[in-house]
């Protein structure tokens, strides 16, 4: 099963994560940060159409560059050695709150922490450069204590997740059913086991949002007028 479908390409967005990580490189200290947004969702929520939408209206509020950023390009980037080593060397100290939550995961980190390590550092950097939308990743965890991330999760009914998942991934009710359950347990895990947190806790976010009764675009409009006015 392909859930790649459930992600913008990431050959356009590719060319505004290169942006980002070049304007981050001359950014001046006393310059405040732009501002980050993260979405955070259950699964089966729309949260890859709501964000496309909102790339729109930042960047046109903004009238600057933003970068959509998911497990699926930071995998590229990652593959990339040379971008991915000027992320990690050219934006800046590590902030010391990442090495502290390091410190404080639980011994399940241990045997996935190279690898997670490289993702939690790049989402803080990138979040710390600023016109960024991260979709999932446990960013609004990782981000928490930066000021200029505002995070968002967004939640819905059974009935509207099955219908969504099957329409997007054309699959039977009974399948779409098997996998929300399934990605939903896996993404809980992986969650509680690396940042030992919960991802359905409120209090991480500024605003959660009900996909089944809010309209994709009004969702989309929602977040870019909170950020940006």
């Amino acid at each position: 099963m392909n859930l790649t479908v459930l992600s913008p390409s990431i050959e356009q967005r590719m060319g505004a994560f290169n942006e980002v990580v070049r304007r981050a490189r001359v950014l001046k200290p006393d310059v405040l940060p732009r501002p980050t947004i993260t979405i955070s969702r259950e699964f089966g929520c729309e949260a890859f159409p709501v964000a496309e939408e909102l790339m729109k209206l930042v960047q046109e509020k903004s009238g600057e560059e933003w970068v959509l950023v998911d497990r699926s390009l930071l995998t590229a980037v990652a593959k990339n050695h040379s971008l991915a080593e000027e992320i990690l060397q050219g934006l800046g100290q590590k902030p010391q709150w990442l090495d502290e939550m390091f410190a404080t995961l639980s011994p399940g980190w241990k045997s996935q922490a190279g690898y997670y390590e490289l993702i939690c550092n790049q989402i803080a950097s990138v979040a710390m450069a600023g016109n960024a939308v991260f979709v999932g990743l446990g960013a609004a965890i990782i981000t928490k204590s930066l000021k200029n991330c505002t995070h968002f999760r967004l939640v819905a009914d059974q009935e509207f997740k099955v219908r969504s998942i099957a329409r997007r991934l054309e699959l039977s009710r009974q399948d779409a059913e098997l996998l929300i359950d399934e990605k939903q347990k896996e993404r809980d895990r992986i969650i509680r086991t690396l940042l030992d947190a919960d991802p359905h806790d409120p209090l991480y976010y500024h605003m959660v949002v009900n996909n089944s009764k809010v309209r994709n675009s009004r969702i989309a409009r929602t977040i870019a007028d909170f950020v940006l006015t």
